[in-house]
């Protein structure tokens, strides 16, 4: 097999000094302003020109009937407006949960705007919110589109990781994943489970991939279940258990299929 590597990409100069500044203008706001309302605030003014190509002004109430859609448009900017599901959760953090949403929302906001099929920004993007919102961010990493997490501050992702699109990231029991590990799309990585009888039963069970372990399409990882390191889980399987370090998994349950040839020293 011949080995392809990624080519190297970049937008216009003029576009890419713009992106950057962008960039660097929003992590210092978000590293000066750890309040919820200013953090809010700055994220619903950087959404209503990314909708609606247009500067935010003062509150304005809609007084005619055909001019509701569009004020609920504009109130659901403001991360202080909507609900997202993890804060129905009883174990969340509140406080810690908070100060993240605005980000989230932001994220989440992002991926849906004309923006978030932009790979080039849309990496830096993230890795920016990521900084503010995870347990740990390293160096090198890309996370796709539709990528979703649960807290966020219980997820850390080491140096030379990639997250394809629409990849959930359950971090509700602490989610690790370690060097040079890839989660496929449409992966689901998990470490909370249910009672099966009161599903309001959460047992949280920490949840680790890799050094460079590779969860492929569609699989899933079970809450405590270790990918080992240089270990591959294959395409479907569902990973109930440890997946060996320098093994193939696949199926469901998932069970060893052969074992990874080593490296020569």
């Amino acid at each position: 097999m011949t080995v392809q590597t990624y080519r190297e990409l970049k937008p216009t100069p003029e576009a890419e000094a713009t992106y950057l500044k962008w960039l660097a203008q929003l992590n210092e706001d978000f590293t000066r302003c750890q309040s919820v309302d200013r953090r809010s605030e700055i994220v619903r003014d950087e959404l209503y020109q990314l909708y609606l190509g247009r500067i935010h002004g003062a509150h304005k109430q809609s007084t005619l009937t055909i001019e509701l859609a569009t004020s609920v448009l504009a109130e659901s900017f403001d991360p202080r407006n909507v609900t997202l599901e993890p804060e129905y959760y009883g174990d969340v953090d509140a406080e810690q949960y908070a100060v993240r949403k605005p980000l989230i929302w932001f994220w989440q906001m992002f991926d849906r705007s004309p923006l978030g099929l932009n790979h080039w920004l849309g990496f830096r993007f993230r890795c920016m919110l990521g900084r503010h919102i995870f347990k740990h961010l390293g160096k090198h990493v890309k996370i796709f589109h539709n990528v979703e997490f649960t807290f966020g501050y219980n997820l850390t992702i080491e140096d030379n990781c990639t997250i394809h699109k629409n990849v959930m990231l359950d971090d509700r029991g602490g989610l690790v994943l370690h060097e040079g590990t890839s989660v496929s799309d449409y992966a689901n990585i998990y470490s909370h489970t249910h009672d099966i009888n009161k599903q309001a039963d959460v047992t949280n069970k920490p949840t680790e991939l890799g050094p460079r372990a590779r969860v492929t399409y569609h699989g899933t990882v079970l809450a405590g279940a270790k990918v080992g390191e240089d270990a591959m889980l294959g395409a479907m399987a569902v990973a109930t258990r440890d997946v060996p370090p320098s093994s193939v998994s696949v199926g469901i349950p998932a069970r060893v299929k052969r074992e990874k040839t080593k490296p020569s020293s």
